[in-house]
């Protein structure tokens, strides 16, 4: 009776968890906060809740799951000092924000997630059964590590116990409470960092390539179009030219979410100082027009970082790219001939 009435408490208490972190996971698709996930080495139980609610496509953009050596090594661009440790999972975040704004809606708030541990196996370990937990939003940074005790779980509990530190720490970015327990004893204590960004930090970083780009959403433009219809330029000063052009091309290409697009970084000349960034981007909040900051001076390497999108140019500007000396010249740089193409492929809706 005593082991019957145990495990009919152990099952309710299962029951309340899994309610718990499924209320928890509507929560987070409620949010408008879409996530791009790498995770190597546990917290597997985390993506299967986030993919099997209704709604995960409010949320997850992509997950990856880096899991080989090789397959990391791809991922970083570089061998890592530790496969298992807090640089590679903030590394792994990093990237995986700067991917998530590239896939995400215009002006959504996107989140970066990178996640690897080491975990019980088929083998004893020498070292401690740990993970390394990193998340990044546009003015957040958060960090943590945990060692779990060693020989107190199996593989699949602590898989459990990594997947709800997980889930708790996405909650926490997106800005929604987690009301269930992430199963830690007292003396597993993790090893917490957190850094806020300020936006002349964040563009700091822009400039200095740590992230691709950021966006100033100040249109009221509800368009849930993934497309985006971009006005590149300097904008010193934006005018009433540049407002009419991008509103004749969005008529005119249909679908798709109008967007000024200026570059903090010039192909000849100094980068943008981070005050006259601000100035320019001041132009746009004045006609309540959304404006992206990026780090990209060459027109090929912005269809790169906005795929799919249609870029409008004036007349000026496309003879100036066409005309290009170099541009025809068969000895001319691979970033030329890129361009040119881009220009074949990306530019051909307008010319005026």
């Amino acid at each position: 009776m005593i082991h019957e009435e145990a495990g009919k408490g152990e099952y309710r208490d299962k029951e309340m968890t899994d309610a718990c972190i499924r209320a928890v996971v509507e929560s987070i698709h409620s949010s408008p906060t879409q996530a791009v996930l790498y995770l190597s080495g546990g917290a597997s139980l985390a993506l299967g809740w986030l993919m099997s609610v209704p709604g995960a496509s409010n949320t997850v953009l992509e997950a990856v799951v880096p899991y080989s050596r090789m397959s990391m090594i791809q991922l970083l661009t570089k061998i890592p000092a530790q496969y298992c440790g807090q640089q590679t999972a903030d590394e792994m975040a990093l990237l995986a924000y700067n991917r998530a704004l590239k896939l995400s809606s215009p002006g959504s708030p996107v989140l970066g997630v990178g996640f690897t541990g080491s975990l019980a196996t088929t083998r004893p370990k020498l070292g401690d059964h740990r993970f390394h937990l990193s998340t990044r939003t546009h003015d957040r940074h958060w960090a943590s590590t945990v060692s779990l005790s060693k020989g107190l779980r199996s593989r699949d509990q602590e898989e459990k116990v990594s997947s709800c530190f997980l889930l708790k720490a996405i909650a926490n970015a997106c800005k929604v409470p987690s009301t269930f327990d992430s199963e830690l004893t007292e003396s597993e204590v993790a090893d917490e960092c957190e850094r806020f960004f300020s936006e002349d930090q964040e563009l700091e970083q822009l400039i200095n390539g740590q992230i691709c780009f950021k966006v100033y959403p100040f249109s009221s433009d509800t368009s849930n179009a993934d497309r985006k219809i971009i006005l590149s330029g300097s904008f010193n000063p934006l005018h009433d030219g540049h407002l009419k052009l991008l509103e004749v091309a969005t008529s005119i290409c249909g679908n798709g979410y109008p967007c000024f697009e200026l570059s903090a970084i010039n192909a000849d000349k100094p980068p943008l100082l981070i005050s006259q960034i601000k100035d320019r981007v001041l132009q746009f909040e004045k006609v309540e027009k959304t404006v992206i900051v990026s780090n990209q001076p060459y027109f090929y390497k912005k269809a790169e970082l906005f795929p799919g999108s249609a870029f409008v140019i004036g007349a000026d500007t496309a003879v100036r790219l066409i005309n290009k000396p170099n541009i025809v010249d068969p000895h001319s740089s691979p970033q030329n001939r890129d361009e040119f193409s881009v220009i074949e492929h990306y530019f051909s809706y307008f010319t005026a």
